[in-house]
């Protein structure tokens, strides 16, 4: 009940709450409950296609960014505008932003060292 107006809304959890009714995928999908919405027959293959694109990317950067994501979340706007900004600055200059960068401008795939 708490995270739920959070993330629809108040009249949709409202409604969601007093009646108990199941969402459909599609509709859970334009609420903001579910990211994406796939037939029963990809799910695997999607869920697995979102998990090696997310493992492709920098651990460090993947930490920091799920730290920060958190975090801004508690502070009003301006604060987390400074927050954020502090937070980007660090992370460009990791290796693993500079590899990055040099990755993409060679085309090629990074090599991630998570510092």
């Amino acid at each position: 009940m708490v995270a739920l107006p959070r993330a629809v809304g108040r009249k949709a959890a409202m409604e969601m709450l007093l009646t108990g009714d199941l969402v459909p995928a599609a509709a859970a999908r334009e609420l903001g409950l579910v990211n994406r919405v796939v037939p029963d027959a990809g799910l695997a293959d999607a869920a697995l296609a979102l998990a090696r694109q997310i493992a492709g990317k920098s651990p460090l950067t993947l930490a920091i960014g799920k730290e920060a994501f958190y975090r801004q979340a508690e502070l009003d706007l301006a604060g987390a505008y400074a927050y954020a900004a502090e937070v980007m600055t660090r992370n460009m200059l990791a290796r693993d932003a500079e590899e990055g960068i040099d990755a993409f401008l060679g085309k090629r795939v990074p090599v991630w060292t998570g510092t």
